[in-house]
């Protein structure tokens, strides 16, 4: 066996995690790619707004609230922030229907709220990420309302208005994403709207140039606010087919999946490098698209020099369970052979050109220690080992509100307690496909996206330290357990791993811009990779079992004297070539 030098013990103090991670292995000396854009160089926080830090005790989360808490993103060295929706809105899905783009809604604040936040995350060196809803709006925002009063008039063609089928039914059976028909009658017009989500949600007609300009104005007035970015929302819906026929039915309704008849439909990219041509181009922000339907091989016309965002949001590893399927009672089997090869392929088709978003959780997704890992797990050290794959991987992280806390899904009994309507519509769907009360209830544990929306858990205190009022929300029910404050006081906790390996991150440029090479490919246990760049090469190890796993340094390829940087257990194992369950490691090679 290979002799393996051995590092001391790191030992990481309540107060000085981050100084103490940064000074493990590497000088850090050896600047980073210069080429790189700011971007590419720092951590990205996802900020689901109504559950971050309510300020003024409506059990709300708001900006004030936001603004309360920049030191603590600082310390995670995020350098910039994505707010879910803040504009004026019914909140019938939360922000993503828009009743008016440039105002705030009141429950979070003013403008000049939003400009205070601007400003002082300016001053921590922090950009603000608006999220940009782009496929539809509320249905009561002023041009739809305009739109619905008649065929004619200046908003008549902003969305997408279609006449009843011969038999007077809906145009066709297309299925919306949360379930039902994609389409609702207007008795004004006499015409049906179509809806990729809710009703209240109608669908904008991007053939329009009117609407297309509107938009872009939208997107130029918030640069102009002081914005360093854009996430692009349900992107791939807004162009729509020539053809409105029926699609293959899929379900017991007799309907089609309206995702699959519209998603990526040729002539989109003409759309979106005008977008990019006529908004983005000239100022110091980056793009990132959500693209569910974009496969890893398509990566190429969506990102880079040639493309038309900086980043893509693609679906492959977070999907694993539904390979696109939309309905939850219908999951699939993965195992960690086809994570990986999710995220192989994404690494590989922005190797060299574009840029890869590297995340694990968001505010559509289920908390990813129970996706990745199951009830059966450790959660702490399922945390660690999600943390390092994230801050290790080639690309940017993109952390999720309480991920680096280690965050759980919740349980609860009673499908009135959750407020997802998505998750209500899932769960009609499982009864109708056959499901009994109690395994449609087990769908909506396992998947709901209020899973990951439950209030942000700061302290052991009521409410988490989230209000000071009743939560719009409940919080998990572990918060004592599981909180920021108590967390920081922890030398081993989820959130002290996320904060040195930020750091470490920052140390060893190599694992922003070096190359990525995956190990160990055919493993049911360890997810095995190299990050090298001339002299500096680590080796990152993480086993997602619950059993040790072995490896062999000779067979990575891995000569010399390797040096284990640092453990998720906190000290280095008495045999280095074996990772104890859910274990991390970083080594230097």
């Amino acid at each position: 066996m290979m002799r393996i030098r051995i590092r001391k013990r790191l030992v990481i103090t309540a107060m000085m995690p981050i100084i103490a991670a940064a000074l493990v292995g590497f000088s850090g000396e050896k600047k980073m790619d210069d080429n790189l854009k700011w971007w590419q160089k720092t951590n990205v926080y996802e900020i689901y707004v109504n559950s971050f830090q309510d300020s003024d005790g409506d059990g709300y989360g708001d900006l004030n609230g936001i603004t309360s808490r920049l030191d603590y993103l600082k310390e995670l060295k995020v350098g910039a922030i994505w707010l879910t929706p803040v504009y004026e809105s019914p909140m019938v899905d939360n922000g993503y229907d828009v009743a008016d783009y440039k105002k705030i809604n009141p429950r979070y604040g003013t403008m000049q709220d939003m400009e205070h936040l601007i400003f002082e995350a300016k001053k921590r060196g922090i950009r603000v990420v608006m999220d940009l809803v782009y496929n539809h709006t509320s249905d009561q925002n002023k041009w739809f309302i305009e739109s619905a009063k008649s065929r004619t008039g200046k908003y008549s063609d902003w969305y997408i208005w279609r006449d009843p089928a011969p038999d007077g039914g809906e145009p066709n059976n297309w299925r919306g994403i949360f379930g039902g028909s994609a389409w609702t009658w207007c008795e004004a017009r006499g015409q049906y709207y179509l809806h990729t989500f809710a009703a209240q949600q109608p669908d904008l007609n991007w053939e329009n140039p009117e609407v297309r300009k509107a938009l872009y104005d939208i997107a130029r007035f918030w640069i102009g606010k002081g914005a360093g970015g854009f996430r692009m929302d349900a992107i791939p819906y807004i162009e729509k087919p020539v053809s409105f026929a029926d699609g293959p039915v899929d379900d017991t309704e007799g309907r089609a999946s309206i995702h699959d008849m519209t998603v990526n439909t040729p002539g989109i990219l003409d759309f979106l490098h005008e977008f990019k041509n006529q908004v983005i181009k000239g100022h110091d922000v980056f793009t990132v698209g959500e693209a569910n339907g974009i496969s890893a091989d398509q990566l190429d016309d969506w990102v880079g020099e040639n493309g038309v965002f900086d980043m893509l949001f693609e679906f492959s590893h977070s999907t694993l369970a539904f390979k696109g399927a939309e309905t939850w009672c219908k999951p699939d089997e993965w195992t960690l052979k086809d994570l990986k090869k999710a995220l192989r392929d994404s690494q590989a088709a922005t190797a060299d050109n574009g840029w890869y978003p590297i995340y694990f959780e968001n505010h559509d997704r289920p908390r990813s220690i129970d996706f990745y890992f199951g009830a059966h797990a450790d959660r702490a050290l399922a945390g660690k080992a999600l943390g390092t794959v994230l801050l290790t991987l080639r690309g940017t992280p993109f952390l999720y509100q309480g991920e680096e806390l280690g965050m759980t899904n919740v349980h609860w009994d009673q499908l009135d307690t959750y407020d997802d309507l998505n998750t209500r519509s899932q769960y009609e769907i499982a009864l109708k496909e056959g499901f009994s009360p109690d395994e449609a209830m087990r769908f909506v544990h396992r998947f709901s996206r209020d899973n990951a929306r439950t209030p942000m858990q700061w302290d052991g205190s009521e409410h988490a330290g989230f209000t000071n009022g009743v939560p719009w929300l409940p919080v998990n029910e572990n918060y004592t357990a599981v909180n920021a404050e108590l967390q920081s006081a922890q030398p081993d906790s989820v959130l002290n791993w996320y904060r040195g390996l930020a750091a470490f991150r920052c140390e060893h440029p190599v694992l922003t811009d070096g190359r990525f090479e995956e190990r160990m490919t055919e493993s049911d246990q360890i997810y095995a990779f190299t990050r090298t760049d001339g002299s500096e090469k680590l080796l990152i190890v993480v086993n997602f079992s619950g059993e040790d796993a072995v490896f062999s340094y000779d067979a990575l390829g891995i000569g010399g004297a390797p040096q284990v940087l640092l453990s998720s257990y906190g000290f280095v194992p008495a045999v280095p070539d074996t990772l104890r369950p859910y274990e991390a490691m970083v080594v230097s090679y």
